[in-house]
């Protein structure tokens, strides 16, 4: 069976078409600007690309022109869309609703609309995406899997706040934490490379990219993570400002004149690396750095300094770890960044090898007598999607 992995942003779409004979990516793409003038759309298959720019109105015309580009004669992956036997999508917030993935029926979407106040931001377009594939595939079985799913094994010291219970019980204010997806693949594979049985494994995993969280897994569960209520909590990252005394909102919102939307909107989309720096991205922000800029340094040893606090924190969650391990765009790509974070860790005997910290490396990158493995396994997240999408469509 094929499966559509759909991710729905408010003005873009990512997706892959993967066969789930033998995993294998059959198409990839992303539609970008969805709703605003000069919509660009780009697909690969193989060495085939279509890439083209026209106004999209809405998911649904996204979706059609996905379809339209998967089916293409000359380029396409697919002959029909009989070939696509389910639609697969990332969906934000299931609250304490959905502890796992579940098929979309008119009783779950309703569900998952429930919880837009958890996810103003990103649950609007997810359930935009999974409406527009019921329009333009109507009887096409969809199915939801929630980022923050693979976090409610958090028991309630990890998952609860130091306020008002009542806020709890009324409101469902909690630690949720996202990339569940990306946590639960890395979960998967890392005791592949230790050796182990899962149930006998305690690590740490690094998500680190523009968006950045960390989850302390013990049994192939998460006991704890991150981020919070929604993904601004936690690490600094590449516009969100990460942990902060709320306090400094007040305060902030005196002396500008702020709403609590301007203000929450500046944490979110002009904090972190953006607020601190030259650049939300990290590359940029080093090579300033590199250049003599003393500001962009602080904002890489802020970076730096928060990560090795959360990793230490975790040490104690897991009550000492048997691996520490990187993933995501930073993660994967920067052996610098990691070489530093795990620096700060040699006094317990956790060292890298720079041989085996290269780019392009897979799997243990630590040296043999590390006290501590440190691994670098890339992220997939659209695979568990599609495994959960295929696993509940073939219950069907």
């Amino acid at each position: 069976m094929k499966i559509l992995v759909i991710n729905a942003g408010s003005s873009s779409l990512k997706f892959q078409l993967i066969d789930m004979d033998d995993e294998s990516v059959k198409a990839k793409g992303l539609v970008e600007r969805i709703g605003i003038e000069g919509t660009h759309f780009k697909q690969t298959v193989g060495d085939k690309v279509i890439k083209f720019t026209r106004n999209m109105a809405d998911h649904t015309e996204a979706i059609t022109a996905v379809l339209e580009a998967l089916t293409d004669k000359e380029n396409g992956a697919i002959a029909s869309l009989d070939e696509i036997g389910a639609c697969g999508h990332r969906v934000l917030h299931g609250g304490e609703t959905f502890k796992q993935s579940a098929l979309v029926t008119e009783e779950s979407l309703k569900a998952i609309e429930d919880l837009i106040p958890l996810g103003p931001l990103h649950q609007r377009p997810n359930i935009a995406g999974i409406k527009a594939c019921q329009a333009v595939m109507p009887g096409k079985p969809n199915v939801a899997v929630f980022d923050t799913a693979f976090h409610q094994t958090m028991p309630p010291k990890a998952f609860l706040y130091a306020v008002p219970y009542a806020y709890y019980t009324d409101y469902k204010v909690r630690r949720y934490g996202f990339h569940g997806t990306s946590h639960r693949f890395i979960a998967g594979e890392t005791p592949k490379y230790l050796g182990k049985d899962p149930k006998d494994c305690k690590f740490i995993i690094c998500h680190l990219g523009n968006g950045s969280s960390l989850s302390a897994i013990v049994g192939g569960k998460v006991v704890d993570t991150s981020m919070g209520l929604t993904p601004l909590e936690g690490v600094v990252m590449g516009t969100r400002s990460g942990d902060v005394d709320p306090a400094v909102l007040e305060y902030i919102m005196d002396n500008t004149g702020m709403d609590i939307h301007e203000m929450l909107n500046t944490l979110n989309k002009k904090s972190g690396f953006a607020g601190l720096s030259v650049s939300s991205d990290m590359r940029d922000v080093k090579a300033a750095a590199a250049k003599g800029d003393a500001q962009a340094q602080t904002a890489v040893d802020i970076w730096t300094y928060r990560l090795q606090k959360y990793i230490g924190a975790y040490m104690a969650a897991v009550q000492g770890a048997d691996a520490i391990v990187f993933t995501a765009g930073i993660g994967e790509n920067d052996t610098e960044a990691c070489a530093d974070v795990i620096a700060g860790f040699a006094w317990m005997g956790i060292k890298i090898d720079p041989a085996r910290n290269v780019r392009g490396a897979c799997g243990i990158i630590s040296t043999d007598d590390s006290t501590v493995k440190v691994l670098r396994i890339p992220t997939n997240e659209e695979l568990p999607i599609a495994r959960d999408t295929l696993e509940i469509v073939s219950r069907l």
